[in-house]
């Protein structure tokens, strides 16, 4: 028991720093979008100021630009769900992490001692760390399908962002700052596109 227990920690330990620190990655890169996205929010309130002074020649920009903003609204709850994701999967790797430390003292512990309860103690605890490794693969699974769900969010703020640079050209005297700001929409949304493509080849969703 002791051995097999030894050999589950040395196969565990670099496993779940490995996890953490591509957690940590993906949180950072999480928050970058989340940033992002608020530009999108400020852009989108002038972009509709902007087509209410271009009057009638603007109607559909105003009407996406509107979108637009509702698009980063919501993307940011999403975001704000997958840093939710991002904590639970930092608090399960902690425990996973001080389980295997513990884990190693209890191990030496029924080497030194063979006639002590630690053989026991340390058959609880391997239980232990596979119900909080079962925890962290929900989770990265969990993950995975909500970072999906944002990137599909984000193609379709895509197909709007170019749809505005579309109905710019019928802005008439306000075609140019019209098409100007719609250039800067399909930017940041490829921007974040590019973000969230980074994060679905994480090596934290493959396990390498």
């Amino acid at each position: 028991m002791t051995t097999s227990a030894m050999t589950s920690v040395k196969r565990k330990a670099p496993r779940a720093g490995v996890d953490l620190l591509q957690i940590v990655r993906i949180n950072e890169e999480i928050k970058r979008v989340v940033t992002v996205s608020f530009k999108i929010n400020i852009m989108a309130l002038n972009a509709i100021f902007l087509a209410k002074r271009a009057g009638t020649a603007a109607l559909g920009f105003g009407v996406l630009s509107n979108e637009l903003r509702v698009f980063s609204q919501d993307l940011r709850t999403c975001m704000e769900s997958l840093t939710e994701l991002i904590h639970a999967c930092v608090g399960e790797v902690s425990i996973i992490l001080q389980d295997i430390r513990l884990t190693r003292l209890l191990a030496e512990a029924a080497r030194i001692v063979p006639q002590s309860a630690a053989p026991e103690i340390l058959a609880q605890h391997d239980a232990r760390n596979e119900m909080h490794a079962g925890k962290l693969s929900l989770l990265r699974s969990q993950l995975k399908r909500a970072l999906e769900d944002a990137f599909q969010m984000v193609e379709l703020g895509g197909v709007l962002a170019k749809s505005a640079k579309i109905e710019a050209a019928y802005g008439q005297s306000f075609a140019l700052p019209l098409a100007q700001v719609s250039g800067e929409f399909d930017g940041i949304v490829e921007e974040i596109r590019g973000s969230l493509e980074s994060l679905r080849r994480s090596p934290f969703f493959t396990g390498h």
